[in-house]
Order: C-alpha cells, then structure tokens, then sequence
C-alpha cells in the first residue's frame, strides 16, 4: 500500500494514506503528500475543517483551483 489520489467519491477528492490515525499521524501524513503532490511548502496547506473525521476541508495557499485540480488529477497524453 502507498499514499495515493483513490478518485473522487460523493463529489469530494479521495485520498488513501497508509499512516494510522492515532495521535494526528495521519492528518500529518495528509498534509505532506499534497504539499508534494503540489509542490508547495506544507505551511501553505491547512485543514480548516474536519481534522478528527474522515472528511476534510483544507485551505490551499498558492495554487488556483485548476493547479490543484491538474495536480490530484494529472492527464496523461497519448
């Protein structure tokens, strides 16, 4: 298993993280996989909602919506 962009589901992006989720482990781990997915600096990503639940809401500072979009759902040519 590996930390991976699983699709979207009920209009929301899944993400699969292999960190547990005992003492915010995983949030952490969250974090850092879109930072790299994004190439940003993890202090530009916050999780402004959520952070105890499965679902979660995240501020993303310094990509549009189309860059983060294109990141978590890259096409690939032909």
């Amino acid at each position: 298993r590996r930390n991976n962009v699983a699709g979207l589901h009920a209009g929301a992006v899944k993400i699969s993280i292999t960190a547990p989720p005992a003492e915010g482990r995983a949030n952490e781990a969250l974090i850092a996989f879109l930072a790299e997915l994004l190439r940003l600096p993890q202090s530009r990503i916050a999780i402004i909602g959520g952070a105890a639940s499965r679902s979660k809401l995240f501020r993303i500072t310094g990509k549009s919506a189309a860059e983060v979009q294109a990141a978590l759902f890259p096409v690939e040519l032909c």
